[in-house]
């Protein structure tokens, strides 16, 4: 099918010392060949072989040099878009770049749409729609675990999961319907054993993945990391020494902190997206009441709360609050200004968590939580903080291994579709229905992962997909 050829600037919008712009389409060759001069004018573009490179100029319409440059040739189908490709790399001025954009653009081409590049990709069938997700996914990568995970789905690790579960469920509905057509030959006597082994062994496969997700969106997005306890206690303090930086405003008066301060921390190759949050107490203050509310609010739903409590003052209804605040999510408790006179102890800790876990009748063990004393003045236990960050989350929930894991929203919700239908696969084979109701939802089921892959998809959600690209991608 002939298409129109497009160009963009494929490097970032900034100085730089190399800048790309890139062109593809069935005319991308000749359409660069109106704007590249090479010293000895040997032979046009069109005569060189495939991945070439090509040192020369790039002229205006006047013939004038507009800059020094290096040309690559790649033709089809053995290209990144599987069209004719040419990538002139040349100064990575941003005027300059966009002179020479502006330069082919007038010889021929038109400016690409986001994503337009990966799209073509994808349309002519070099990469599905995980891998093109994918390519997104590694330019935005916030740390060493994302951009592994999303390595690994470029190479189809997703993909190859989602095909080995399609065609399993497309054997059992081939199988059902050529029964279905040739009883003669083909009997289902039994098959309601077997169809039921190949239905747990599917939604196994999917609860798998669905247990995925959230580790996944952890490695891909960062860990939400909440920051409460009492004002004064060493919230602000413990940002700055994370971060490295005098980030938060640090001062003896209590309630400093009036509304939350976020930043984003890497250590280790794991994200953190730092919550700093006011202090919690009573207070008639309505600004710091209006920040206390938003910090209850915001702990509901952090992946890790830093519950920061001042070892120098004793313990009162304000972290009775915060305990109960807490109750059942994943925390760390830190005992801070450890080197001042230590008024609280872990054991003063462990005995308001069960004396609250008594009221609210949880049989939660409170000897399990996780307590490190800490000073952020003089820097203490901050190493130990992060360790334990690191084991609670590598070698706990998340673990960087070979698994396969869902980061993408959209792929979790086609699973849980498909899971749906094969939960209703189950149901059906407990009623002894007709074997064409098998078929029906199995076919969903088929169909819903086909989404994932971009084989069950409409025009409006790839142009959705794709609209959300960088420019030049």
């Amino acid at each position: 099918m002939k298409t129109d050829t497009i160009a963009a600037i494929a490097t970032a919008m900034s100085d730089s010392g190399i800048g790309i712009i890139r062109i593809s389409g069935d005319e991308a060759i000749q359409i660069a060949d109106k704007v590249y001069r090479n010293r000895k004018l040997q032979k046009a573009l069109t005569k060189y072989e495939s991945h070439t490179i090509h040192y020369g100029f790039v002229v205006k319409e006047d013939e004038s040099v507009l800059d020094e440059v290096m040309v690559s040739i790649m033709k089809k189908p053995k290209s990144y878009t599987m069209e004719d490709t040419v990538e002139i790399n040349c100064h990575g001025g941003v005027l300059m770049m966009k002179e020479i954009l502006m330069t082919v653009i007038r010889a021929g081409a038109r400016i690409a749409e986001p994503g337009e590049f990966t799209k073509r990709a994808f349309l002519n069938g070099r990469i599905d729609l995980t891998k093109a997700e994918a390519v997104m996914d590694i330019i935005h990568a916030k740390n060493e675990f994302a951009l592994s995970s999303s390595v690994k789905q470029l190479k189809g690790s997703v993909s190859d999961k989602i095909r080995g579960l399609r065609e399993d469920i497309l054997y059992e509905i081939a199988f059902i319907e050529s029964a279905l057509d040739d009883p003669e030959h083909i009997s289902l006597d039994g098959y309601q054993e077997r169809l039921s082994d190949k239905t747990d062994s599917v939604l196994k496969e999917l609860d798998h993945l669905l247990d995925s997700a959230d580790d996944g969106r952890m490695l891909k997005e960062g860990i939400n990391t909440v920051i409460v306890g009492k004002p004064n206690a060493g919230k602000s303090s413990l940002l700055n020494r994370l971060i490295g930086e005098e980030r938060a405003i640090v001062t003896d008066v209590a309630g400093t902190t009036r509304d939350t301060l976020e930043e984003t921390i890497s250590f280790g190759g794991i994200t953190l997206n730092m919550i700093d949050t006011a202090g919690i107490r009573d207070t008639e203050d309505i600004v710091e009441k209006i920040g206390v509310e938003k910090a209850k609010k915001i702990s509901e739903d952090a992946d890790l709360i830093l519950y920061v409590v001042d070892s120098s003052v004793a313990l009162d209804e304000s972290d009775r609050e915060i305990i109960k605040m807490i109750h059942g999510k994943n925390v760390i408790i830190l005992l801070n200004k450890s080197d001042l006179n230590e008024i609280v102890s872990e054991n003063d800790i462990y005995r308001m968590m069960e004396d609250i876990g008594n009221q609210i009748d949880t049989k939660e063990s409170y000897h399990d939580a996780k307590i490190i004393k800490t000073s952020t003045k003089e820097e203490n236990g901050i190493d130990a903080l992060t360790e334990l960050i690191k084991e609670m989350f590598f070698h706990g929930k998340v673990s960087y291994n070979d698994e396969v894991y869902i980061t993408n929203m959209r792929h979790k919700e086609a699973i849980m579709d498909a899971r749906q239908s094969m939960l209703q696969v189950r149901k059906s084979l407990e009623m002894n229905m007709p074997e064409d109701f098998y078929s029906i939802d199995l076919m969903s089921a088929y169909a819903s992962l086909g989404v994932i892959i971009g084989e069950e998809v409409g025009e409006d959600l790839v142009n959705e997909i794709f609209s959300k690209f960088c420019m030049g991608k």
